[in-house]
């Protein structure tokens, strides 16, 4: 299976679960339950691809303390070779409130250095080994890009919910192969996935929550891809979804599947993760993916 190397993006986190977000007045607000776990993009990316059959190796930016230490013990629990440098703002940390639709409003409480000091050096190996990088739009790994590009390997990008505007996205959305995106704040979503294809890219992925996703493959066919119900009944939690369906394209990629088909990998891997309260479903596995493939396209 391949190597993947995934840059950027821990975090640890506190979800509140609540039935509805309070309108923003003094109040007193009762939560329907919490927790704290690891979280953000390049975890969750690593922890789907893993459990997916890939040779993980993630680098994060950690504090030197508590939440650090947890997110270095939560990934020695994994066959993930984690990499870190350490960030002397401490720790990113976010408070995510969910209400019951999934629907998340992230606060960030401890934001990490905005250019901090990474040893690229000892990454090189890294980045020259990989069969594939997953770039995540934190700002220090920009930095990586030209060494990705000086040892040729492909980079797939995961933009989040980007306007079309944004310049801090530019130089991602230029490096990218392979992109993914939310279409929340992105109502003419089709001509950006247009121009992204005409500009060279191999597949272009809009993501629209609860309405599935859009792809725009090099070959200028357009797939749409619903979610399946009978996970949007089970749900528990929406975090890592994205991260979730990224990984399950990827391990279709891999396996040399027809788009439409690898869409579908991705959308079952996103189903099961939000009927869990991870960022990844336990029982992740490219195995279930082809009985749940069976069950419900098949």
């Amino acid at each position: 299976m391949k190597n993947i190397l995934v840059l950027g993006g821990v975090s640890y986190n506190m979800m509140i679960y609540l039935e509805q977000f309070p309108p923003p007045q003094p109040q007193t607000v009762f939560s329907q339950g919490f927790h704290e776990t690891i979280g953000s993009t390049g975890a969750g990316k690593a922890l789907n691809l893993a459990r997916l059959g890939f040779d993980v190796t993630l680098h994060g930016m950690i504090g030197e303390d508590e939440y650090g230490r947890k997110i270095r013990s939560h990934f020695a629990a994994t066959n993930i070779n984690f990499l870190t440098d350490i960030d002397p703002a401490g720790t990113k940390r976010h408070v995510n409130l969910m209400d019951a639709n999934g629907r998340r409003i992230s606060i960030f409480i401890s934001y990490g250095t905005h250019e901090p000091d990474v040893d690229w050096v000892r990454l090189e190996p890294h980045i020259a080994q990989a069969d594939l990088v997953a770039l995540n739009i934190v700002n220090y790994c920009r930095h990586a890009i030209p060494l990705i590009k000086k040892h040729g390997q492909e980079i797939w990008c995961d933009i989040h919910t980007y306007d079309g505007q944004e310049a801090y996205h530019q130089e991602f959305i230029d490096a990218a192969d392979v992109l993914f995106f939310s279409s929340e704040a992105m109502p003419d979503y089709g001509a950006f996935m247009q121009r992204q294809i005409a500009d060279g890219k191999k597949l272009v992925v809009a993501t629209h929550g609860k309405d599935g996703s859009t792809t725009l493959t090099a070959a200028n066919q357009w797939i749409e891809t619903p979610i399946l119900p009978a996970y949007d009944a089970a749900k528990v939690d929406t975090n890592g979804a994205g991260d979730a369906i990224f990984a399950g394209v990827l391990a279709g990629y891999a396996n040399r599947l027809p788009v439409e088909k690898c869409l579908q990998w991705g959308t079952i891997a996103a189903g099961l993760c939000v009927t869990a309260p991870e960022l990844a479903h336990p029982n992740l596995s490219q195995d279930l993916i082809r009985a749940a493939h069976r069950q419900y396209y098949e």
